[in-house]
């Protein structure tokens, strides 16, 4: 069954927002009568069965909500967004269907690219998370300093509590970097910070030690900035199986 993104799902009628109701139009060919799944992203969903159509205006009469509890657990990503969007796109889509929480992209002193786009890539999101027939849409944070993302997981007690950086350098610290899948514990919040397509600088990492995080590897060999952000993504996902 298709799904159609509805932030203000309720039971009984419905008109569909202006967005959806073109996607259902011009995208799923929908006609008077047919059925999809709907979901607001905030763990309800409900069928809804389509009573009225025209070009603009879209008409469903929704069934009853069921509703998934938020994870209590989940994993929050800060990347730094590529040169070419559709990679850092390529990395939300993916970390969607795979499964993360909350998304911070920073802007770094070797960011390439220090365009925020917001709307694109939250459209990104909710395409993935239709797709993957996810129930929670990912928190996409406003982009942001690095600094300022940094601020913000030091002062969340369960974050910071299991909060690594991914760089190529060799450690910035007295220790060893450990590796990211011996680094994660099973059922705890973690956040992982992924640099730009040049690292981040020692100053970077060293300030985010200082804020409490630990220095990761996530293997031997070089990878896209992008890569490594889904690598992360995947290594959190198989230590909670």
């Amino acid at each position: 069954m298709r799904s159609l993104f509805i932030p203000n799902l309720k039971e009984g009628i419905l008109h569909l927002p202006e967005e959806e109701t073109r996607h259902a139009v011009k995208v799923l060919r929908a006609k008077i009568g047919f059925s999809y799944a709907l979901m607001d992203g905030k763990g309800g969903t409900a069928e809804g069965v389509i009573i009225d159509l025209d070009k603009r205006s879209c008409i469903m009469e929704v069934g009853e909500i069921s509703r998934e509890s938020l994870p209590q657990l989940g994993l929050t990503m800060i990347v730094a967004p590529t040169k070419k969007t559709e990679r850092f796109e390529w990395f939300l889509e993916k970390a969607t269907e795979i499964g993360v929480e909350r998304i911070y992209p920073v802007f770094t002193s070797r960011s390439e690219s220090k365009a925020a786009k917001f709307d694109r890539w939250s459209k990104v999101l909710i395409s993935a998370m239709k797709q993957s027939k996810r129930t929670w849409l990912p928190e996409l944070k406003p982009a942001m300093a690095l600094i300022d993302a940094v601020r913000e997981i030091s002062d969340s007690p369960h974050l910071s509590k299991n909060f690594f950086v991914a760089h190529c350098m060799d450690a910035v610290s007295l220790g060893e970097k450990t590796h990211l899948l011996k680094a994660i514990i099973p059922g705890e919040s973690t956040c992982i910070a992924i640099g730009p397509e040049g690292d981040f600088t020692s100053e970077e990492v060293q300030e985010m030690l200082n804020s409490g995080a630990k220095e990761i590897t996530l293997g031997d060999m070089r990878l896209r900035s992008e890569t490594a952000a889904i690598v992360a993504v995947t290594f959190f996902a198989a230590r909670q199986v």
